[in-house]
């Protein structure tokens, strides 16, 4: 009971938060024309939320983070990830995200207003975003990309899609693996109730895409799926398959 009365508050203040605060902090942001102020609010209340539900964040390897911009990639089991993840990384970032969100009231201007990245599911759709992403990556911005494409069913790492790493090779910035641990116990896929406990949020050391040519993009794709693999626990890693039946002829 308590569970939910925490997860209830939660929710009514974020639904306050986005159809009352919101609009000062859009009006604020097309009068200064910078973003900074609402998207560190914005982060400051998904800290004070998650904290609400009674979940304690822990952050590891935050020094193998580069520098300059950079692609961040990481699983994708809840609801939580967004609000958990987004406030330890320590810069502002653009977030690829689908298009569906940026035709809600208030919140879609918003996530224009602070450079995230519309794309479609589509593939053929997707490259518009893509584009758009390398051209805020080229112009200094860090951008955020969840390269499974959407939640896991299970908890467990869905295999990752190509676009992120193209991206991220033509932008030649390094792609930093993520692995968030946790999740999808305190939320699973099409359950609403947020339980209380411990997240852990691992950046991984970062992989240079300049070591990879034009037609190596699988191979980088790889390499950081498998870092994101090796940094969860064995009910959050991709599930084994099956072994071919040996030739018994």
């Amino acid at each position: 009971m308590a569970s939910a009365t925490s997860t209830l508050v939660a929710v009514f203040l974020t639904c306050v938060a986005v159809l009352l605060g919101l609009p000062f902090l859009i009006l604020w942001t097309w009068l200064a024309g910078n973003p900074d102020l609402m998207y560190r609010t914005s982060m400051k209340f998904c800290r004070f939320a998650v904290r609400l539900v009674g979940i304690r964040v822990r952050v590891e390897g935050i020094e193998n983070i580069p520098p300059g911009p950079c692609v961040f990639a990481a699983n994708h089991a809840s609801n939580l990830d967004a609000p958990i993840l987004f406030p330890a990384i320590p810069r502002r970032i653009s977030v690829l995200a689908k298009r569906e969100l940026f035709g809600l009231p208030v919140l879609g201007l918003g996530m224009r207003l602070a450079g995230f990245v519309a794309v479609d599911r589509a593939a053929k759709q997707a490259g518009s975003g893509v584009a758009m992403a390398v051209s805020t990556l080229k112009e200094g911005l860090s951008v955020f990309v969840f390269p499974e494409g959407t939640r896991s069913p299970n908890g467990r790492l869905q295999p990752f899609k190509k676009g992120a790493f193209a991206m991220a090779m033509e932008a030649e910035a390094p792609v930093v693996p993520v692995a968030i641990v946790g999740t999808y116990r305190l939320l699973p896929r099409d359950k609403w109730v947020v339980h209380p406990g411990e997240v852990v949020v691992r950046f991984g050391p970062a992989v240079d895409t300049a070591a990879y040519t034009a037609t190596q993009r699988t191979e980088l794709l790889a390499r950081v799926e498998s870092l994101v693999a090796v940094a969860l626990p064995p009910d959050q890693q991709p599930e084994q398959q099956a072994a071919p039946p040996a030739d018994t002829a």
